[in-house]
């Protein structure tokens, strides 16, 4: 059972699910805008994509921002996708924030299926 994320209720008043690859693209975003320490029982979990991304600009931090991310998303999804590709960019989108943006291209091992998904998230 794949259940949907956020958690939710269907019009059944049963747990809702969801299609196998919206699973995935929900299990995708849960690692990349989870900090490591939130989760209770799994303090390593996630990774620090709103720290980083607000560090001084440069090649080198574009680098690293894509290596950790794609590292984070190999130790806790690595048996249900290959991650080919990540951009992670900033915009500002008003005078009280900016915006991360997250590109992901990956292969769903099961299916052999190539995937694209984009998160956008103020911080």
């Amino acid at each position: 059972m794949e259940i949907a994320y956020p958690f939710q209720i269907d019009g059944l008043g049963r747990t809702a699910t969801v299609s196998e690859n919206d699973h995935i693209r929900h299990l995708i975003e849960q690692v990349l805008f989870t900090i490591p320490g939130e989760r209770v029982n799994r303090p390593t979990f996630g990774s620090n994509i709103r720290q980083i991304i607000f560090a001084p600009n440069n090649s080198e931090l574009v680098t690293a921002t894509q290596f950790l991310l794609q590292g984070a998303l190999e130790q806790w999804l690595g048996d249900v996708i290959q991650v080919e590709v990540i951009e992670a960019t900033t915009t500002t989108i008003s005078s009280d924030g900016d915006a991360v943006q997250v590109i992901v291209q990956y292969v769903v091992h099961q299916t052999q299926q190539r995937q694209i998904v984009q998160f956008t998230r103020e911080v």
